[in-house]
């Protein structure tokens, strides 16, 4: 699995004070699809044995979305080295294909029974590889 992506409406909880999608709602929709691109591509034996940690979370945000908006949010690995990954997350309007949010998320994996970093093993970088 290369990528992906999914598409839904915002809706009134979406939203802060200027009516606009809060900041935070945005974090957690990097946050839940790449938890839900991880579940796709993986097998629960190997989500037994390994578990993600972000280090770092580089947000640009490039324009409001508002309710009723259509979104698509879309993710994919753009690296591994060692134990970090470095995954993509990108937010548009569906209906007008503009970039809202663009986030750039380094991830460290750990492992599941001692929590310490580990190498990202081959056998899941090929889960993600874009080719």
């Amino acid at each position: 699995m290369q990528e992906y992506k999914e598409v839904f409406k915002v809706e009134p909880q979406d939203l802060d004070d200027l009516n606009h999608v809060n900041n935070i709602r945005y974090v957690e929709w990097i946050q839940e699809i790449s938890k839900k691109h991880w579940f796709k591509a993986t097998t629960e034996s190997i989500r037994s044995e390994n578990i993600w940690v972000v280090k770092n979370h580089n947000i640009t945000y490039a324009k409001s979305a508002l309710l009723g908006d259509t979104i698509e949010v879309f993710t994919y690995i753009k690296d591994t080295n060692g134990p970090l990954s470095i995954r993509v997350v990108e937010i548009k309007n569906n209906k007008t294909g503009q970039l809202l949010v663009k986030a750039s998320t380094e991830w460290c994996l750990l492992d599941a029974k001692t929590f310490r970093p580990k190498r990202v093993p081959e056998s899941i970088q090929n889960l993600f590889n874009k080719t």
